[in-house]
């Protein structure tokens, strides 16, 4: 299973790519390999606040529907329409085109490296 070395981690699943002090988030392939088939995706709105370990957004599959959980607090800048138009884009490609959200944030709080998200899966 793919876990990319230059992205941070967090213990719900999500990853994060930090660009100075805008963010992208998504799911990781451990993630969607576990929901299964990704049928619908709800996402919070471009200039929404989000704060971190609170919910801003939800993912349905063929088997539950999961609450996305925001690993920092900030201000969404951007949504990807092309996941909520095409939610199987989380189970093809879900460090690339299936990207959730960009948040502008000053939350520099310690995330996992890859190294440990390995681990914490390991043991999931």
């Amino acid at each position: 299973m793919s876990i990319p070395e230059d992205l941070s981690y967090t213990k719900e699943h999500e990853w994060i790519s930090r660009e100075g002090d805008v963010v992208t988030i998504g799911i990781t392939a451990f993630a969607a390999e576990a929901l299964g088939d990704v049928v619908f995706v709800e996402l919070p709105s471009a200039g929404d606040k989000v704060e971190a370990g609170t919910v801003c957004g939800e993912i349905e599959s063929t088997k539950s529907v999961s609450e996305l959980f925001a690993p920092l607090d900030g201000e969404v800048t951007e949504i990807n329409q092309a996941v909520v138009d095409n939610p199987e884009l989380l189970n093809s490609d879900p460090y690339e085109a299936g990207w959730l959200l960009r948040v502008r944030t000053e939350d520099t709080r310690q995330l996992l490296d890859s190294t440990a998200y390995a681990a914490l899966i390991q043991e999931d």
